[in-house]
């Protein structure tokens, strides 16, 4: 009963593919956090329950990513900074994202949050091409 979940020289995602963009549902953003320590990779998390339009989601990206500040705030820019950028920046460990409470208000509409998770289903394209681990975990609102 007092044994822990995880076993020491368990693997932490272990089932779940390197380059995939999935529901949450069955993990917590801390848990993920922990496991992003574990396997040494890059771990950026977004709140996005505040979020109404577009730009809010944007501008709450920007934020919480710390993107640079020439950061163009739309999608496209959005997926250059998830990519061309950090490939330029040297050897990268892998990246486990967290997007909770993604909007779905009638100003950020289902076309809309299917252009937001096209971008990280992309941008973990172009890192699985470069053997790269892009875990993406998103929760709607």
């Amino acid at each position: 009963m007092d044994q822990p979940l995880r076993q020491p020289g368990d693997v932490p995602l272990k089932n779940v593919r390197a380059n995939i963009v999935q529901s949450i549902r069955a993990f917590h953003a801390g848990d993920l956090q922990e496991a992003a320590t574990e396997l040494g990779q890059h771990f950026l998390y977004a709140n996005l329950a505040q979020a109404q339009t577009k730009q809010d989601v944007l501008d709450q990206l920007a934020a919480q990513f710390s993107l640079p500040a020439h950061f163009g705030k739309n999608f496209d820019a959005l997926y250059d900074c998830m990519t061309d950028p950090l490939h330029k920046a040297g050897s990268q460990p892998g990246f486990i994202v967290v997007l909770e409470h993604i909007p779905a208000t009638p100003k950020f509409d289902k076309e809309a949050r299917e252009q937001l998770l096209d971008i990280f289903r992309d941008a973990a394209d172009y890192w699985s091409d470069r053997k790269i681990p892009f875990r993406c975990f998103y929760s709607f609102r």
